[in-house]
């Protein structure tokens, strides 16, 4: 697919941005597609984060408070 593309294009003067985006749209997966798969990949992420971060006893990220009263 892509060696047809190159051994037919032709240099023209200036580039071509309204083709090139309507070729890209057409030839990719659709954005639902996209979308789905990214969202799923990122649940997976996120529970694998939040499994190993309880198999590590992590606990909270954030600061601590300090108890300290500094006398």
């Amino acid at each position: 697919m892509v060696r047809a593309e190159v051994d037919t294009w032709k240099p023209r003067r200036g580039p071509d941005w309204a083709d090139m985006m309507i070729r890209l749209a057409a030839s990719g997966p659709s954005p639902w597609v996209v979308y789905t798969t990214a969202s799923a990949a990122l649940v997976v992420i996120l529970v694998t984060a939040f499994i190993l971060g309880s198999w590590l006893q992590i606990g909270a990220l954030a600061p601590q408070p300090s108890s300290f009263t500094g006398h």
